[in-house]
């Protein structure tokens, strides 16, 4: 991501319509039946429609940006049934299938999307055409964008679901296994999808934008062809110029989404920089986390009161109440009985590989190799670890905790420590066991380099949602929900299960010091569980290589990438 669009994200400036006007519209649109004069759909096949919130918005263009970005208030409405896809690979050396859920009386049906459709977790690909027309009638842009389900949703009846099961985001990490996506019966999800690194570059003035859904989704999902014209205008405007409410609005928006995982699809930090490499934009890399992609709640359903996740809303910024730890140490016989549901850790290959060159504390003039890593909890229980700490003391002592089916707690473990991290960008408590990370030689029988590096736990990803007990909507998804204050006398850190914590190693003693290393092949190792204290379901699956082959000179090294199978993430 570039810093421009970093910058975009972290204002997160919002769109012209009022929130309240935005659903009061969508309600209102949303009266007559989709398809209607169509012959009925099969019971619990739901109906959308593509419909406009407002027929016009305001784009702000900052001067110190190329562009706006085409955020125009359309949604897609859904009734009589809720949308609902399971989108899965065997393994990385199969495509992505995705599968529309229909549920009708008891009975379940499922409807296989075309082969080649759906190539990743990220949405429907090329789902709305949109064409930008100036003043003149001339059409001076155009976009094709995916649309994910789980984008920013609301009711569009007061009789729908409260609140909405499906997750808040598509994932977008590009070692997902498993995702569902889906909006629920008598809600409309937002259909736009903002990529911060394309801009449009509309200067200010009069558009008029056209808004379809693609045909082939039209035929496919049974979309009538409703077409949107919505004016925009398109004003700049620079920091000095937004009014103190907006700039209060986006400086907690920001603060909020700063800390967000979601993706779900990223993690605590992205990669180095170099030729064409982006630098440090992702979460994690200070564990300050951005999500891969905004689902658009901040700009049309954020208000002051809705800031952050709470009862019976969320507006996508991934920001919920700390994690209670238990009021004192585990006390009687530690163990777990015989048979009690356990985490199984997995680790992801490594990805975002990178040469950096001495920023963030490093040695100036060294080469060092930095890397995204994911360790993932396949199930079929969350592992959930509290830290208690001795009064005066820098460490806590780390207990796991197990659960019966029914959520109680029936046994614990003592499992190394946690410890308090003062460095800039940290300042939180760290869980000392819970992976670590080599370089290994061509044959990778030699250890060349090591990388241990304690972290605090988040659920940053949604690496598969399709597993037995994956929870769809984690609670601790941030670092300020999980790490603790330095006065902290307990902490809990857990990884639910279907999600993974991904966490870029840039930082001193996290990438891998590869000045005087030749070029050629090497092995990034990624181990979870490396001391084997917590206690799993499977020990055997815990660690993943990925291939890198250095070259260049000393000052300025390469790195190339080979794919692992099918999955081409340099």
């Amino acid at each position: 991501m570039t810093s421009s669009a970093r910058k975009h994200r972290n204002r997160l400036r919002r769109s012209g319509m009022a929130a309240a006007a935005a659903l009061a519209v969508v309600v209102a649109g949303a009266g007559a039946a989709p398809g209607a004069g169509a012959a009925a759909p099969a019971a619990g096949t739901p109906q959308l429609r593509l419909i406009a919130a407002s027929g016009s918005v305001t784009l702000d263009r900052w001067r110190d940006e190329p562009g706006v970005y085409l955020d125009l208030g359309t949604y897609v409405t859904v009734d009589g049934g809720p949308l609902e896809f399971r989108v899965t690979r065997k393994s990385y050396k199969d495509p992505v299938i995705a599968r529309q859920i229909i549920r009708s009386g008891g009975k379940t049906r499922t409807k296989t999307l075309p082969e080649g459709l759906v190539k990743d977790f990220s949405g429907l690909p090329d789902f709305l055409e949109v064409s930008v027309e100036d003043a003149a009638g001339k059409e001076v842009a155009t976009s094709k964008g995916t649309f994910c389900p789980n984008n920013a949703s609301g009711r569009i009846r007061p009789d729908a679901p409260a609140t909405s099961k499906y997750p808040e985001s598509c994932p977008t990490n590009p070692f997902t296994l498993g995702s569902v996506w889906g909006v629920e019966n008598g809600w409309a999800s937002n259909s736009s999808t903002v990529d911060y690194d394309r801009p449009v570059d509309l200067p200010a003035g009069e558009y008029t934008a056209k808004v379809a859904v693609a045909k082939k989704y039209r035929d496919l999902l049974g979309i009538p062809d409703d077409r949107h014209s919505i004016k925009v205008t398109v004003r700049e405007v620079g920091d000095g110029e937004a009014g103190e409410g907006a700039r209060s609005l986006a400086r907690s928006a920001a603060k909020g989404v700063q800390k967000a995982h979601t993706d779900h699809g990223a993690g605590h930090g992205a990669a180095g920089h170099g030729a064409g490499a982006s630098h440090h934009y992702g979460p994690r890399g200070a564990d300050e986390p951005t999500p891969p992609m905004l689902p658009h709640a901040l700009e049309d359903r954020g208000t002051a009161s809705h800031l952050g996740d709470g009862a019976g809303h969320t507006d996508g910024s991934r920001v919920a109440p700390a994690l209670r730890p238990n009021a004192k140490r585990p006390t009687g016989r530690a163990g777990a009985p015989a048979g009690v549901p356990k985490p199984d850790l997995r680790s992801l290959p490594a990805w975002d590989i990178a040469i950096t060159d001495g920023e963030d504390g490093d040695v100036p003039g060294k080469d060092y190799l930095a890397f995204s890593a994911n360790v993932w909890n396949a199930g079929p229980a969350p592992l959930v670890v509290d830290g208690f700490r001795s009064p005066g003391k820098d460490l806590m002592d780390a207990y796991q905790y197990f659960y019966d089916a029914d959520g109680n707690q029936v046994g614990y473990t003592p499992t190394g420590t946690m410890e308090w991290d003062p460095r800039e960008g940290h300042e939180h408590w760290h869980f000392t066991d819970f992976a670590s990370y080599r370089l290994l030689s061509e044959d990778q029988t030699k250890e060349v380099r090591s990388g241990k590096e304690a972290f605090c736990l988040a659920n940053t990803d949604a690496i598969d949602y399709t597993v037995k007990n994956a929870n769809w909507h984690p609670y601790n998804t941030d670092l300020s929900t999980a790490c603790g204050e330095q006065n902290s006398i307990s902490v809990r850190e857990v990884l639910d299960v279907g999600s993974g914590d991904t966490y870029t190693q840039y930082r001193p003693g996290q990438s891998f010091d590869i000045t005087d290393l030749p070029n050629g092949t090497y092995h990034i190792q990624v181990i979870a569980n490396p001391e084997k204290r917590l206690q799993e379901t499977d020990l055997d699956n815990n660690v993943a290589l990925r291939k890198v082959v250095l070259g260049g000179e000393p000052g300025a090294r390469t790195v190339s990438v080979p794919p692992y199978d099918l999955i081409n993430a340099p």
